[in-house]
């Protein structure tokens, strides 16, 4: 898969099947790997959300500075 920007990989969280611990289960186990996310974090979709409407309403501004508390 190829992908413009590191903003793509954001909300595309893989799913990691387990196969070692639940091989005698009568069931399919995934994991989801947030850490996979640009800022590790199950966060980054809520921080490109807020960022992208603030854009939209103008409050944000290229080259603004954003301060994270």
């Amino acid at each position: 898969m190829w992908l413009n920007n590191i903003l793509e990989t954001i909300g595309n969280t893989p799913l990691i099947k387990l196969n070692k611990i639940t091989k005698d289960l009568p069931a399919t186990v995934v994991a989801k790997v947030d850490y996979f996310n640009p800022g590790n974090s199950i966060k980054d979709r809520m921080a490109l959300k807020m960022v992208e409407v603030a854009e939209q309403e103008g409050k944000l501004k290229p080259g603004g500075t954003i301060i994270e508390g």
